[in-house]
C-alpha cells in the first residue's frame, strides 16, 4: 500500500459535492462489507465516512463519476495507512482515530467487480446523496438537541455534582450516562447505563419509570421551543473553516436562545433548527431500570 496523506474533508461546511484526483484503489474484504468490494481513496472529498471508534453516524453514499462512467458508492468507511504500509479498513484498524503515526483515509466502497484501471490518477467528480446526507443530519443534530434537553429534565435527580456539566451547565447525563448511541435516516437511538456507577456519581432513578411520561413530556416541549426559534447551527473545524485532515477535531455549533452549545462531534449537522419541521422524543426504560433509551425521530420542513 502506498503512503498517502491523510484525506481532506469538506462536509463539515455542508458540501455534497468536489472534485479531486484518484490516489489508489484497494480491494477490500471485511466483515461488513461484500468480499470484493473497492475501496477509493482521493486527496480531497465532501463524503462523510462512519468512524470506526464511535460509529454513531453512517457514512455518506453516492456516486463517483471518472471519464463519463458513474460508479455508484455504496458506503464512505475510515481506512488508515500504517507507518510499514500496512492497511487497515473499519474495525481491523488496531489503533485510535488520529494516532500520528498512521495517516487517514475516507474509503469510498465502490461495487465488487473488475477493477477500472482508468480510476487511478484520474480526476474524479465526487457527489454525496444530498438527500440521505440532510436526513441523517436532521437525526445528528436531533440527537444534540435532545441530550440538552434531557440533561435539562433530569437536573433535579442528582444528589450531587457529578463532575461533568453540559453547555449550559447541568449535570451531563448524556455523556455520563451514555452507552451507544446510532443514526439513521429516520431517527436517532441512544442507550443509557442506569447502574451502580451512576448512582454513586449522584444519580437518583428510583421513581424514574412513573416519571418517563412527564419526563418525555418536557423534552419535548423544550425541542418545540428550540426548534421555532430557528437557531443556527454551524459545524466548526480547529483546522481550517472549509478544507480540513479528516482526523482534525470538530465540534457542533448552536446558538440557542438560552446561549451557545458546544458538543464535539465528527458528524454532519443541519444549518439552522428551521429546516427541521418538529423533533419527536420517546423514553422507555428496560424491566430491569438499568437501561434508559431514547428515540428522537426528526421531522424535515
Amino acid at each position: 500500500m502506498q503512503q498517502h496523506a491523510t484525506t481532506l474533508v469538506t462536509f463539515p461546511s455542508g458540501t455534497t459535492e468536489g472534485s479531486s484526483a484518484v490516489l489508489e484503489l484497494v480491494t477490500l474484504g471485511t466483515a461488513e462489507l461484500p468480499t470484493g468490494c473497492l475501496g477509493l481513496i482521493v486527496d480531497t472529498t465532501p463524503f462523510h465516512p462512519v468512524d470506526h471508534t464511535w460509529p454513531d453516524q453512517p457514512g455518506d453514499s453516492g456516486t463517483v463519476l471518472v471519464d463519463g462512467v458513474v460508479y455508484p458508492v455504496l458506503d464512505a468507511v475510515t481506512g488508515a495507512i500504517g507507518p510499514q504500509g500496512q492497511f487497515a479498513v473499519g474495525e481491523q484498524i488496531p489503533v485510535k482515530r488520529g494516532d500520528e503515526a498512521w495517516t487517514w483515509q475516507v474509503v469510498h466502497v465502490l461495487e465488487p467487480g473488475p477493477t477500472p484501471e482508468a480510476l487511478v490518477a484520474a480526476n474524479a467528480q465526487l457527489r454525496v446523496d444530498a438527500a440521505r446526507r440532510r436526513a441523517l443530519s436532521a437525526a445528528h443534530t436531533g440527537c444534540h438537541l435532545m441530550a440538552l434537553a434531557l440533561n435539562e429534565a433530569l437536573a433535579d435527580r442528582w444528589r450531587k455534582e457529578p463532575g461533568r456539566e453540559d453547555p449550559f451547565g447541568r449535570p451531563d447525563f448524556d455523556a455520563i450516562a451514555m452507552d451507544s448511541s446510532r443514526m439513521d435516516e429516520h431517527a436517532s437511538t441512544d442507550r443509557y447505563r442506569i447502574g451502580k456507577s451512576l448512582r454513586k456519581k449522584g444519580f437518583d432513578p428510583d421513581g424514574l419509570a412513573e416519571q418517563l411520561p412527564e419526563l418525555a413530556d418536557r423534552v419535548n416541549a423544550r425541542l418545540a421551543d428550540w426548534i421555532a426559534a430557528d437557531a443556527p447551527v454551524r459545524v466548526e473545524v480547529f483546522e481550517g473553516e472549509k478544507t480540513a485532515r479528516l482526523t482534525a477535531r470538530r465540534r457542533w455549533v448552536c446558538e440557542l436562545p438560552e446561549g451557545t452549545a458546544s458538543i464535539f462531534c465528527g458528524g454532519t449537522h443541519v444549518s439552522r433548527l428551521g429546516e427541521l419541521d418538529a423533533l419527536q422524543c420517546t423514553l422507555s426504560l428496560s424491566e430491569d431500570g438499568t437501561e434508559l433509551v431514547a428515540v428522537t425521530v426528526p421531522k424535515l420542513r
